[in-house]
């Protein structure tokens, strides 16, 4: 854990440890979400539907899809 600063232009420094964890480098784009009281830093995925892909699988058992289309027919 590290402790920063917030600036008069309220801006603050991440700490090396972070963006290494993150893998930015300057110019890079990090999504910031506010959840529960806490402020969450989060590296902006390159392509959104690459990091969605998959996600679904971990939900729905493999032959949940086929089995749902089946019962519409």
């Amino acid at each position: 854990m590290s402790e920063v600063t917030l600036s008069s232009k309220n801006q603050i420094v991440i700490p090396r440890e972070a963006r290494e964890a993150l893998d930015v480098k300057p110019g890079d784009k990090i999504l910031v979400q506010v959840r529960a009281g806490k402020v969450l830093l989060l590296e902006k995925p390159k392509s959104y539907a690459a990091a969605l892909r998959g996600l679904a699988k971990r939900i729905y058992p493999k032959d949940y899809l086929r089995k749902e289309r089946d019962s519409w027919g």
